[in-house]
């Protein structure tokens, strides 16, 4: 049975939502669902799919992609900064350290392209970074471009924000943002070598950063969240790169930017009611989910149709025990 077919099968079993009995009170996400027991999360990777800070539908094999895709990047870049990964009893679910996670999405940019390039082509800054006239489209940077934004409620945008304003609210205080920038500037340099020798380009990527106490009154930055995920971050495919570059042609893509197009296409970026998903189209999204997972990490994603939802409700109030 081929990807797709599978895929179809397992529409029916898609995790679109969680109700796990006997862990608290559910903190949804656009994906996650988080569940808090003492100084522990349980984070359950939906199959949601969102884009334009919208969930629009669901993706199977989504969720257990994202995590596998999460895990390969922890375990790659856990000797740049600790993370907040315990354990994986899921193939959908972290155990994860309960962080008081930093309130601005930190985004790395090294080209010109996405919300930047249409910000640019509105004579907008980016994220307080004025950038001079003439650029092209997918412009390579000389160095990448640190451009936060503040963390929406599920529904609403992101917005852009400087550092320099994120550090003159007191969003975050000066100390713990001169550590957030280096450690987010070395997670990109090291995710853009590992995607180089996949013949991949880690155009940009969002961080998300917490505190945690270290039992000794003080508190220490980890990395929370997800890392260099194709939800997360934009990848092109590098030998695709110049020409389209030079001919003003899209590099070919290898994230969830083709359904941003696909969105567009169909009259939507993000307000009003969104189109509905065909079931083919649902399929084809899962085949580009799982293509990327295996070329950015170079494993194979092996898909099963199965229960999911059963799988994930039956665990419920027994992942106490593993607390």
């Amino acid at each position: 049975m081929s990807v797709k077919d599978q895929a179809i099968k397992q529409i029916p079993n898609t995790l679109e939502k969680t109700e796990l009995s006997g862990l608290g009170e559910k903190i949804p996400g656009k994906v996650r669902d988080s569940y808090v027991v003492g100084d522990k999360r349980i984070l359950v990777t939906s199959d949601r799919l969102s884009a334009f800070d919208v969930v629009l539908t669901s993706i199977p094999f989504k969720g257990q992609v994202l995590n596998d895709m999460a895990h390969y990047w922890f375990k790659q870049t856990e000797h740049i900064i600790e993370n907040h990964i315990i354990d994986r009893p899921h193939p959908n679910i972290f155990i994860g350290k309960q962080a008081e996670i930093l309130p601005v999405e930190v985004v790395i940019r090294g080209y010109l392209t996405g919300s930047a390039w249409r910000d640019y082509q509105a004579g907008k800054d980016i994220s307080g970074i004025p950038l001079p006239a003439g650029l092209k489209k997918s412009h390579k940077f000389e160095a990448p471009l640190l451009t936060p934004s503040t963390k929406a409620e599920v529904g609403e945008h992101d917005q852009p924000i400087s550092s320099e304003e994120i550090l003159r609210q007191g969003i975050v205080k000066e100390e713990i943002w001169k550590e957030v920038s280096e450690k987010a500037m070395e997670l990109f340099e090291f995710g853009t070598k590992l995607a180089a020798e996949r013949g991949l380009i880690l155009v940009d990527t969002k961080y998300e950063f917490g505190l945690i106490d270290d039992g000794e009154g003080n508190k220490r930055l980890i990395l929370a969240d997800e890392v260099h995920t194709s939800d997360s971050s934009r990848y092109w495919i590098a030998e695709s790169y110049q020409q389209a570059y030079q001919s003003g042609e899209e590099p070919k893509k290898l994230d969830k930017e083709f359904v941003r197009g696909w969105l567009i296409e169909q009259g939507y970026m993000g307000e009003g009611t969104p189109p509905d998903f065909p079931d083919d189209f649902r399929a084809q999204v899962a085949e580009k989910y799982i293509e990327a997972y295996e070329t950015i990490t170079g494993e194979s994603f092996q898909a099963e149709v199965r229960d999911i939802k059963s799988e994930v409700e039956a665990l419920g109030s027994g992942l106490k025990n593993k607390l």
